[in-house]
């Protein structure tokens, strides 16, 4: 980039909002390339999610060598998977350091997620996120918890014990409400104990593209058509609405950040220190090849705002973007009345929130499982020989066992096995209590930590 396209980039930071990258690799670590971004292009922070680890770790030779490490220390799949992340993170946030300490702990940050299996379990989510927290062991640190109704009360506790938090899989208002009240509730629980304020921080991502993508799709089926009722409704055309869901959307949410973070709930907290959740606009490439490429970054300026861009974006933006001071105040007004217009024409928007949240964390999981099953493949070509091995000829049984080994995985038999999740089996309460106590040679892989004991208790 010239400097002239970086200075279109610094100009967002002028108006109030920061650009952060989209994207992390080991590559990019090593090579200078996020250095030089952070320097010399005004980048004021990371996202990553398992999609990005993913093709990053499938990309290449620059993981291999720490993976045979791990592989032949004996550590465990996700272990390994952990470790992996874990130290990109760490480089990467010290990378960003500067940045954090500059803007005393505004900007700086890098994103890792919990797993997205844990997207409807609110204590997994807490305990994943402590530790992780404590693995990385870095301020500029944010753990991503989805703003589901079970991630929720897992960011209200993480606020509150000083885990700075960013929030994922944002697709309506009330979701976003939702969590800028438990981000507040979690500061308030601090304040009242005494504890500071000041150094625990949170964004709230809101997805922008899917949401267009999606409403596109069934404005199409309405084009040429009546509304739901059968009569014209004399308002705007599905044609005409086509492309404007999420900017209306997103323009609607931060009027509610307006509201939330100003006034007499939030002044006591602004005055002890508190950092207001800043909202971030996050999937914003433009999935539509006839949209503009820059649609879901001109609209969104205003103060206190991340946007968050994978490269083709930000590149994009340097290229021929324009700041628009303020614009994400621009239209709240009609932004009410496309999401109203849309409605009309039968689309329930709750209903499509709904999907967007499963099809988002479908989006999450899959390429999770697929790092985790490289990572397995990966194994077994290091292991080689030192590993057991047994084939089996199942004949006619092959196809029986294939769709059942299918519909364990879809299930997540092994996940909710180590859960000790007794409905796998039975829904009675009494079979349960009785599978619940024949389960304990699931811990078996522990009892190592207690051999020594156990040999003198045999001894004796």
């Amino acid at each position: 980039m010239t400097e002239s396209t970086h200075a279109t980039l610094r100009e967002l930071l002028e108006h109030g909002q920061s650009y952060w990258l989209d994207n992390l690799s080991r590559r990019m670590i090593r090579d200078g390339e996020l250095e030089r971004r952070v320097g010399q292009e005004g980048l004021r922070g990371v996202t990553s999610n398992p999609a990005i680890f993913h093709a990053a770790i499938s990309r290449g030779d620059e993981y291999d060598e720490q993976i045979e490490e791990l592989v032949r220390s004996g550590r465990s799949l996700m272990a390994t998977y952990e470790e992996l992340a874990c130290s990109d993170l760490q480089d990467a946030c010290d990378i960003l350091r500067p940045v954090y300490d500059e803007s005393a702990g505004r900007d700086g940050y890098v994103s890792l997620e919990v797993s997205p299996h844990l997207i409807h379990d609110t204590e997994g989510s807490i305990d994943e996120a402590r530790r992780l927290c404590e693995r990385v062991d870095r301020p500029n640190l944010y753990i991503k918890i989805p703003g589901t109704p079970a991630g929720t009360p897992a960011i209200e506790q993480l606020i509150y014990e000083g885990i700075s938090v960013n929030v994922t899989l944002l697709f309506s208002v009330s979701d976003y409400e939702e969590v800028a009240r438990a981000y507040i509730r979690g500061l308030r629980r601090r304040l009242d104990e005494g504890e500071t304020v000041d150094s625990v921080t949170s964004v709230a991502s809101f997805f922008l593209s899917r949401i267009d993508v999606l409403v596109d799709e069934l404005l199409g089926h309405r084009i040429g058509i009546t509304d739901a009722a059968g009569a014209s409704s004399g308002g705007p055309r599905a044609e005409e609405l086509l492309g404007q869901a999420a900017i209306a959307s997103a323009k609607l949410a931060y009027t509610s950040y307006e509201r939330l973070f100003s006034g007499p709930e939030w002044e006591p907290l602004a005055e002890a220190g508190a950092g207001v959740q800043r909202l971030l606009w996050a999937s914003t490439s433009t999935k539509n090849p006839l949209y503009d490429d820059v649609m879901y970054v001109e609209p969104l300026v205003g103060p206190e705002t991340v946007n968050t861009m994978p490269e083709s974006t930000i590149t994009a933006f340097a290229d021929h973007g324009t700041v628009r001071p303020n614009s994400v105040r621009d239209g709240a007004e009609q932004a009410a009345r496309t999401l109203a217009d849309i409605e009309a024409l039968g689309i329930n928007l709750s209903s499509v929130h709904q999907r967007l949240i499963d099809e988002g964390a479908k989006k999450f999981v899959v390429p999770f499982d697929a790092l985790l099953d490289g990572l397995a493949r990966k194994r077994l070509d290091i292991l080689g020989d030192d590993l057991a091995s047994e084939q089996y000829e199942l004949g006619e049984l092959a196809e029986s066992v294939d769709s059942t080994l299918s519909a364990m995985t879809a299930g997540r038999f092994v996940r909710r096995l180590f859960d000790r999740d007794t409905s796998l089996w039975t829904r009675s309460e009494h079979t349960a209590r009785l599978i619940s106590d024949r389960l304990g040679w699931l811990d078996l892989s522990h009892l190592q930590e207690t051999a020594d004991s156990a040999r003198a208790l045999a001894d004796e």
